[in-house]
C-alpha cells in the first residue's frame, strides 16, 4: 500500500481520530432519552452507560498500554481500530440494555489506547514548537465531534432511530482506518521495556499529583453534562429542534476551548488554571437560579463549555515532558495518563450526576461539580510549586 507521507495528512488522520472516538463516546448524551424510551428504562439509568463506559476506559487502557507499549504503533493502531468498529457496530444493532452495555463496554476497552497512540504519534511527528497544537488539534477532535457529532447523532435518533447514529460512526470509522493505513508512518517504536519499567513512572511524585488534575476537572463538569438534554427539555422547556441547535453551539464552544488550551500550552498554562476554577466555582454554585431565565442559562452552559477542556493541553504537555526527560520507555503510558484520569473524571461526575438525578433533581447537578472543582484548584496549586522547585 503506498504512504501519503505528507505532515498535512497525518495531521488531519490524527484530529479524525478525535473526532470519531469523541462522537462515539459522547453521542450517548444526545439519545439519552430515546434509548430510554425505545429500551424502556430510566434515564437515569441510560446515565449510567456514560458511567460504565468510562470506567472500563479508564482501567483498560494503562493495562492494554503497558501490555503493547513495546511493539509497533502502526499495527496496534490498525488492531485496535478494528475492534472499535466492532464495538460500534454491536451498538448499532442492539435491541436491549444489556447487548448495548456490552457493546460500549467493547468499545471503551480500545478508545483509550487508541487516543494514547494518536498522542504518541503526534508527539514523534511534529517538532517541539508544532506540538503543542498538534496535541490540542487531537483534543479538538473530541470538541467537534461535540459540534457535529451529538447534534448530527440527536437528530438522526429524533428523526429514525437512535442505533442509525451508531451506524454513522461506523462508516465514518472505516474511512479513518484506511486513511490512517496510508498516511502514518509504519516504523514508530517505542523503546523496548518490560511492564514494570514503564510502571516507574508511576513512582514520580509529580505524576502522582497530576495525575488527579484531568479527573476531578472533568468531575466537575460531567453532572451537569451528562444530563444537558433533560436540563434543556425538562427545565428549560426548548424543544427538539432547539436543543439540536443549543448542543451545536455547545460543541462550538468546546473547540473554542480545545484552542484556547493549545494557546495556554505555549505560555505555562497551569499557571492560569488556580483562577480560570475559581470564576467557575461561583458559576456552578449560582446555576440553578438561572434556571428561570432561559436564555440566560443557555449563555453559562456555553461559558462553561469554554472552560471544560482548558486544562488538557497543558497537563499533556506536562506528562509528555517528565516521560521525555525522565522515563522514556513509558511515553506511551504518558500519552495515555490525560485519557486514563479524564475518564475517571468523567465516571465519577455522571455517577454523581445520576444519583442527584434520582434522588434530588436535575437542579442540583451543577452546584455538585463545584466541589471537584475546588479540589482541582488545590491540585493546580501543587503542580504548580513543584514546577517553580524544578525551575
Amino acid at each position: 500500500m503506498k504512504k501519503l507521507n505528507n505532515f498535512k495528512m497525518q495531521v488531519f488522520v490524527l484530529v479524525m481520530t478525535g473526532f470519531i472516538l469523541g462522537c462515539s463516546e459522547f453521542v450517548i448524551v444526545g439519545v439519552l432519552n430515546d434509548i430510554a424510551r425505545d429500551l424502556h428504562t430510566s434515564v437515569a439509568a441510560v446515565g449510567y452507560l456514560v458511567t460504565i463506559f468510562a470506567l472500563v476506559y479508564a482501567v483498560s487502557t494503562p493495562i492494554i498500554a503497558t501490555a503493547i507499549g513495546r511493539y509497533n504503533l502502526y499495527y496496534s493502531m490498525t488492531i485496535l481500530m478494528l475492534i472499535f468498529i466492532a464495538g460500534n457496530v454491536m451498538s448499532a444493532v442492539a435491541n436491549n440494555f444489556f447487548w448495548l452495555a456490552i457493546s460500549r463496554i467493547i468499545t471503551a476497552l480500545v478508545s483509550g489506547v487508541i487516543v494514547s497512540i494518536a498522542m504518541t504519534f503526534a508527539n514523534a511527528i511534529a517538532t517541539p514548537a508544532k506540538r503543542p497544537r498538534l496535541i490540542a488539534g487531537i483534543y479538538s477532535g473530541f470538541s467537534i465531534a461535540s459540534v457535529l457529532g451529538v447534534p448530527l447523532g440527536t437528530w438522526i435518533s429524533i428523526h429514525w432511530k437512535w442505533q442509525a447514529a451508531f451506524g454513522v460512526i461506523v462508516v465514518v470509522s472505516i474511512l479513518a482506518l484506511v486513511i490512517m493505513l496510508l498516511a502514518l508512518p509504519n516504523d514508530i517504536v517505542p523503546p523496548s521495556s518490560k511492564m514494570k519499567q514503564q510502571l516507574k513512572i508511576f513512582t514520580d511524585r509529580r505524576i502522582l499529583v497530576g495525575m488527579f488534575l484531568p479527573l476531578f476537572n472533568l468531575a466537575g463538569f460531567y453532572p451537569l453534562y451528562t444530563y444537558l438534554r433533560p436540563i434543556l427539555s425538562s427545565q428549560l422547556h426548548f424543544n427538539a429542534n432547539s436543543i439540536t441547535i443549543i448542543l451545536f453551539l455547545y460543541g462550538i464552544t468546546s473547540i473554542i476551548s480545545n484552542q484556547i488550551s493549545g494557546w495556554l500550552a505555549e505560555r505555562d498554562g497551569l499557571t492560569y488554571m488556580s483562577k480560570i476554577y475559581g470564576v467557575l466555582i461561583v458559576i456552578l454554585l449560582v446555576f440553578p437560579f438561572l434556571l428561570v431565565w432561559r436564555w440566560l442559562s443557555v449563555g453559562v452552559i456555553l461559558l462553561i463549555g469554554i472552560a471544560m477542556y482548558l486544562v488538557s493541553s497543558p497537563i499533556a504537555i506536562f506528562y509528555l515532558d517528565i516521560a521525555q526527560q525522565d522515563y522514556p520507555q513509558s511515553i506511551l503510558l504518558a500519552s495515555s495518563i490525560n485519557s486514563i484520569f479524564s475518564n475517571f473524571g468523567i465516571a465519577v461526575g455522571s455517577a454523581t450526576g445520576s444519583f442527584l438525578v434520582a434522588n434530588v433533581g436535575l437542579s442540583s447537578v451543577g452546584p455538585s461539580g463545584a466541589l471537584y472543582i475546588l479540589i482541582a484548584i488545590l491540585i493546580v496549586i501543587f503542580i504548580n510549586k513543584f514546577a517553580q522547585k524544578n525551575n
